[in-house]
């Protein structure tokens, strides 16, 4: 059973489970601020769900690829959409500043 670590927080889960499902059942967000109430519920198409990864997830899917490639997201920024990722091993999960999370440290702004 993978262990997905967040927000200073370990939650179990099973193999195969989406992320973001993952987290708002443990009563955690992977949005920030007003992007809590303003998002597209898991269906990949609004990016504000981004986060980091490390640990074992599926692969991109087409969906997520094709939103973390339009602005404000940058396709190289390694982030992954939680509602579009799988959990395939332990992880550990951090979400940047910015209304999508888009903040990380190579493409923060003012």
């Amino acid at each position: 059973m993978p262990t997905v670590t967040f927000d200073g927080r370990e939650i179990d889960c099973e193999e195969g489970a989406i992320l973001r499902d993952v987290l708002v059942e443990a009563g955690l967000s992977p949005h920030n601020g007003r992007s809590a109430l303003l998002n597209c519920r898991g269906h990949g198409t609004c990016g504000t769900c981004a986060v980091e990864i490390d640990g074992s997830t599926s692969e991109p899917t087409n969906r997520e690829k094709r939103r973390l490639s339009v602005p404000p997201h940058d396709s190289d920024s390694g982030l992954r959409l939680s509602c579009q990722t799988e959990v395939r091993g332990d992880l550990t999960v951090e979400k940047h500043d910015g209304f999508w999370g888009q903040h990380t440290e190579d493409t923060s702004r003012d």
